[in-house]
């Protein structure tokens, strides 16, 4: 009987689960509003240190706005700290968080031209640089940046150059922390500055 009851409480547990919650994209599409200034109505930021969140993983999404918000919290102790993200998520409850990521996961990825793409940035992308440790990105996010939402990896496909350029500095600086078991830190570290223009730029293209 107490096994039967042990098991009853995990399955209630997980059914209660915030990840197992679903959002609401309608209810989302009202909590956005205050977004769409930097990141555009429909996830299409019109300025490159912002990011695109249309059609990116809604888990994804989430975990953001959990780790800016718990940073907010902590003063910097946990999470991922921004000034600006930290103002903005510091007030989201976990249902405003699952609807207004599952209101940018519904809308759809403007993907822009990009020119002048370094060969480079093809190169580490898809095949890394074994003589220098680094990884080839599309182990993680695929071979046409969509990313693997199960696994945690976003999508990349299609984002601001510059943001991406900004977030790869950030990891390789340490600022930015709040990635799984340190793993772009470690990839990181090992790119020189040439190496982080040419992938941002050729990540900026694919769609």
């Amino acid at each position: 009987m107490k096994k039967l009851a042990l098991a009853l409480s995990v399955v209630v547990a997980a059914i209660s689960s915030p990840t197992l919650a679903e959002g609401n994209a309608e209810a989302g599409k009202t909590k956005v509003i205050v977004c769409s200034a930097c990141h555009g109505m429909d996830g299409n930021s019109l300025i490159d240190m912002y990011p695109k969140l249309a059609g990116q993983h809604a888990t994804y999404l989430q975990k953001q706005l959990h780790d800016f918000r718990s940073a907010a919290q902590t003063a910097g102790k946990d999470g991922r700290m921004d000034p600006i993200m930290g103002g903005m998520s510091i007030a989201l409850s976990d249902q405003d968080i699952l609807d207004i990521s599952a209101y940018f996961t519904s809308q759809t990825l403007k993907v822009a031209e990009v020119k002048d793409i370094p060969e480079l940035g093809a190169k580490l992308y898809k095949g890394g640089d074994a003589a220098r440790g680094i990884t080839a990105c599309m182990a993680c996010h695929g071979p046409e940046g969509k990313g693997a939402e199960l696994a945690g990896f976003p999508a990349l496909a299609g984002q601001h150059a510059n943001y991406i350029k900004i977030q790869l500095t950030k990891f390789r600086d340490v600022s930015r922390h709040n990635d799984l078991n340190g793993m772009m830190q470690d990839v990181a570290k090992k790119l020189n500055d040439s190496d982080i223009e040419a992938l941002s730029k050729y990540i900026a293209s694919l769609k």
